[in-house]
Formats: C-alpha cells, structure tokens, sequence
C-alpha cells in the first residue's frame, strides 16, 4: 500500500492553481471538469509520476470552519519537504508569500510556515 493522492482544501481554485504551480514550483497534472469545479492535482516536478496533491474546493459545510480553527490555531494544513528550508524562505519571500513562522531548527529539522492564500496554513520543513 502506498499514498497515491492528498488533498489540500482551497477557496478558489482559480487562485489556488497558480499559486502551487508558478510560486511553490509545483506541476500541474490532472485538470477535469467537474460542474463549477475541477478534479485538479499537482505534482513535485522532481516526481512527476509521484504522489498527487489535490486542490479541493472546500464546499463541504464543514470545511471552512475547519480551515479557520486551524489557522487561527497557527497549524498547518500540510507539510512539503524542501531540501534547504532557509533558501526557499528567502526564494517565496521574495515572491511576495507571507509567512507566519520564519525558519525555526525544530532539532533535526528546520521549518517554516507560509499563507498559501486559499485559506490555509502550509510547512516547508527541511535541512
């Protein structure tokens, strides 16, 4: 058994495609209609055939109260691997991405935490 999909809950994914393909680096791979939303993924270019990250509409009832506590709460929704978490940092910051926590050693590893702005709290964490 194997992770084959995971799902990121966006508030619009029209806002949401180009801020995980064209700031974060991630590919798209899937785009399908469905109704007034898409069946839309992306991939880690350095794994095109990997794990796909699903930009989800976060219609559910449930979902925006959801995402809410946690940001105010300041955990993340998810978290991505960086190979140097402070050089991303500065890459994304100078981008524009605001980040609510800066590079912080967490003992064997280093993170930071970044405002995806579709409502959610992402952690770059790495070396």
């Amino acid at each position: 058994m194997r992770i084959n999909l995971a799902s990121v809950l966006v508030d619009d994914q029209e806002k949401a495609l180009p801020f995980y393909t064209d700031v974060l680096g991630f590919v798209k791979k899937t785009e399908v209609p469905m109704g007034e939303h898409r069946w839309l993924t992306v991939v880690s270019p350095e794994d095109p055939h990997g794990v796909e990250l699903v930009l989800e509409p976060d219609e559910h009832p449930a979902a925006k109260p959801f995402k809410a506590a946690l940001t105010a709460d300041g955990i993340p929704s998810t978290s991505f691997a960086v190979d140097d978490v402070r050089k991303e940092y500065e890459r994304l910051k100078g981008l524009g991405v605001t980040f609510t926590q800066e590079p912080t050693e967490m003992g064997p590893v280093t993170t930071a935490v970044l405002d995806d702005t579709c409502g959610n709290l992402i952690m770059i964490a790495g070396a």
